[in-house]
């Protein structure tokens, strides 16, 4: 089962500061869902080298929303793309997914 998503890491860091908070989540809110259609679009096209940099830059992503085993799946996931692998794909789009419908709830 995926790990769920949740906002400890942004509260933390924002503390009291709603209008930083706000400003955060709209950064998340905005830049996830073009970030994974770019990591499909890469996928589609067999661009490995785009496909693992796309990870990279996602993964920041769930460490942001707590996810550290998503974390750690994205880093090894990205490897694997490096040596030409896909062994993680589907849990790493479970990630994605879990993701995406959380996003929409806050």
């Amino acid at each position: 089962m995926i790990e769920q998503p949740n906002l400890n890491y942004v509260d933390e860091l924002a503390g009291d500061d709603i209008s930083f908070r706000n400003q955060f989540l709209d950064i998340i809110k905005n830049e996830f869902p073009l970030e994974k259609e770019e990591y499909f679009g890469h996928v589609k096209n067999t661009r490995v080298k785009e496909t693992a940099e796309i990870v990279h830059k996602l993964k920041h992503k769930f460490n942001i929303l707590g996810m550290e085993n998503s974390y750690k799946l994205a880093v090894a996931y990205e490897m694997e793309l490096l040596e030409g692998k896909h062994d993680s794909q589907s849990k790493f789009i479970e990630v994605l997914d879990t993701i995406e419908k959380y996003i929409k709830t806050i």
